[in-house]
C-alpha cells in the first residue's frame, strides 16, 4: 500500500532576503533604496547595520542570518572586495547556495561580471590588499562561483535607471516567493517561469496600452470564466461589463442597460486611471469587443490579459503579445503528480516506473495529472497497474468535460477531423494527414489550421507530426 504520510515540507526561513553590500559604496544609497522596496512590498529582509570596525571578523550571529534567509542577494560594488568582512560572508552565502535550498542572486552595481569572476579592474584593485592571506584562494573562488549565477546588472538592465532597476528585483523576488509560498496554491507545479515569461511582457513602466494573449488547451484552472458568464443568459455579457466597470471605479452603483451601453460606458469611463484587467476564457471576437474593445479605451500605462482556447480571437483583436500555454514538462509533470499521488514532489521507491506510466498517458495536462494522482493516493501496485491498463481505453471525465467546450464550438466538419486525428492519424505527418482527409472530402488545411489555433492539436515545427 502506497503510504500517504510523507510529506515535502518547505524549509522555514526567518528572512525572505539577506543583503550582502558593501557599506561604504551603498548604505545610504542603493542598499537602502533596495531595502525599503522589499519592505514595503512585504519581503521579510535582513540588511546588516552595524559599522564595521578594521580588523572585526564576521560575527556568529551574522552567520546565523545568512542561514536562516532564503534569497541572498549579493550587491557587487567597486569596494566590495576589499572588505574581508563582505568576502567572508559571500563565502557563508555560497556554501547555503551549494548545500540547501537557499537562492543566490549577484547585483553588479558599477562593475561588471567579469571583474568580479577575474578580479581585475576596480575590483582587482579592492582585492589586491588580500592576495596574501590564508583565505585568499576561498575568497576568490566564491567570487567566481558568484559572478557565475545568474542576477542583474545595472549597466544592461533598463538603460541604468536605478529606481526601474530596483523595481525589476523586487518583482522578480516576490513573483519567486510566491511560488515557494504557495500564497494561491501549494501544488502549482512548473508555473515561475512560465508566469516570468508573461510578466515581461506586460513591461511594467512603459506608458503603452499592452494586451497580453494566452491560449492553449483547457486543463489549467482559471477563477472567472467569460465564456460560460456571457453564454449562461441574454444578459451575461452586459453583467460581465458591468463588473469590470464596478470593479475598476469601485463603484457597484452603476447600470448597464444593454452590452451596447456597457461599451459606450467603458470607452467613456475606463480611461480616467491605469488599469490591470483581466480576461479569462474569452471564446470569441464578440465578448473581447464587448469588454476590451480597443486600446484607446484605457489610460496609458493599462494591461489587459487575456486567456483563450482560439488564437483567432487573439489575431482579430491585434493583441500585442500572445503566449503559448505550454504543457508541463516530463519532470514537471512526474512532480505534480507526486504531490498528488504521495504528498511529495518525486515518487516513493518502487513507483517511478509506474509514475512515468501514468504521466505519459496524461501527455502535461495539469488537470488530468492532478485528477490522476488523486484517483492513485493510497492504492496498492496492483491497483495502479489495472488503473493504467483501464487509462489506455477509459477517458477521464473532467478532461473530456474540459475538451469539451473546445469541441462543440467546432463545426460539423472540423468536428470530424478532430475525431480522425484523435482515433486514427495522431502521430502521422501533416503532409499525409491532409491527403487522408481530403481523400474523404474534407477541407482538411483550414480543419487543421482551426483545430489548432484552438489548441486542440499541436503541430510539430520540426517534423510536422500531428499530436
Amino acid at each position: 500500500m502506497v503510504s500517504t504520510s510523507t510529506s515535502s515540507v518547505q524549509k522555514s526561513f526567518k528572512y525572505d532576503v539577506f543583503l550582502s553590500f558593501r557599506g561604504e559604496d551603498t548604505r545610504k544609497t542603493f542598499v537602502d533604496h533596495l531595502y525599503h522596496a522589499l519592505h514595503q512590498k512585504g519581503i521579510i529582509t535582513y540588511k546588516d547595520d552595524e559599522r564595521i570596525e578594521k580588523g572585526v571578523r564576521i560575527s556568529d550571529q551574522l552567520l546565523r542570518s545568512i542561514k536562516e534567509s532564503r534569497f541572498h542577494i549579493i550587491v557587487f560594488s567597486k569596494n566590495y572586495a576589499s572588505s574581508s568582512w563582505c568576502l567572508d560572508e559571500l563565502v557563508k552565502i555560497m556554501e547555503c547556495q551549494r548545500t540547501t535550498k537557499h537562492t543566490a542572486y549577484p547585483v553588479f552595481y558599477d562593475v561588471e561580471p567579469t571583474e568580479v569572476r577575474n578580479q581585475i579592474e576596480v575590483v582587482g584593485e579592492a582585492f589586491a590588499r588580500h592576495e596574501k592571506e590564508e583565505a585568499a584562494k576561498r575568497w576568490i573562488d566564491a567570487l567566481k562561483e558568484a559572478a557565475g549565477l545568474a542576477g542583474w546588472e545595472l549597466k544592461n538592465t533598463v538603460d541604468g535607471h536605478e529606481a526601474k532597476f530596483i523595481q525589476k528585483i523586487v518583482i522578480d523576488i516576490s513573483l519567486k516567493l510566491s511560488f515557494i509560498n504557495g500564497s494561491v496554491d501549494e501544488n502549482l507545479v512548473g508555473m515561475e517561469g512560465r508566469v516570468k515569461n508573461v510578466v515581461s511582457s506586460l513591461e511594467i513602466g512603459s506608458e503603452d496600452v499592452h494586451m497580453i494573449g494566452i491560449k492553449g488547451m483547457g486543463g489549467t484552472s482559471f477563477i472567472e470564466n467569460v465564456q460560460e458568464v456571457s453564454k449562461s443568459s441574454l444578459s451575461g455579457l452586459k453583467e460581465l461589463q458591468k463588473q469590470v466597470l464596478s470593479d475598476v471605479l469601485n463603484d457597484q452603483s452603476i447600470v448597464v442597460k444593454t452590452a451596447s451601453d456597457g461599451k459606450n460606458k467603458m470607452k467613456k469611463m475606463m480611461g480616467s486611471r491605469k488599469v490591470l484587467v483581466v480576461l479569462d476564457d474569452v471564446a470569441d471576437i464578440d465578448q473581447l469587443e464587448a469588454l476590451a474593445g480597443d486600446l484607446t479605451w484605457f489610460n496609458p500605462g493599462s494591461r489587459i490579459i487575456i486567456t483563450t482556447r482560439d488564437e483567432q480571437v487573439l489575431i482579430a483583436q491585434r493583441v500585442n503579445f500572445i503566449h503559448d500555454a505550454s504543457l508541463l514538462s516530463n519532470e514537471e509533470a512526474i512532480c505534480l503528480f507526486s504531490t498528488y499521488a504521495f504528498g511529495r514532489e518525486i515518487p516513493i521507491q518502487g513507483y517511478r516506473e509506474l509514475s512515468e506510466k501514468v504521466v505519459h498517458y496524461a501527455a502535461g495536462l495539469p488537470l488530468t495529472i492532478k485528477v490522476l494522482g488523486s484517483h492513485l493516493c493510497g492504492r496498492s501496485e496492483g491497483e495502479w497497474v489495472d488503473a493504467i491498463e483501464r487509462l489506455k481505453t477509459i477517458p477521464l471525465e473532467k478532461t473530456l468535460k474540459r475538451l469539451e467546450l473546445s469541441y462543440n464550438g467546432l463545426e460539423n466538419d472540423q468536428k470530424e477531423i478532430f475525431l480522425d486525428v484523435v482515433c486514427i492519424l495522431k502521430g502521422e505527418r501533416k503532409d499525409k494527414a491532409i491527403g487522408l482527409l481530403e481523400s474523404c472530402g474534407f477541407n482538411a488545411q483550414i480543419g487543421l489550421r482551426v483545430l489548432e489555433q484552438k489548441s486542440l492539436i499541436t503541430i510539430s515545427d520540426t517534423d510536422g507530426l500531428l499530436t
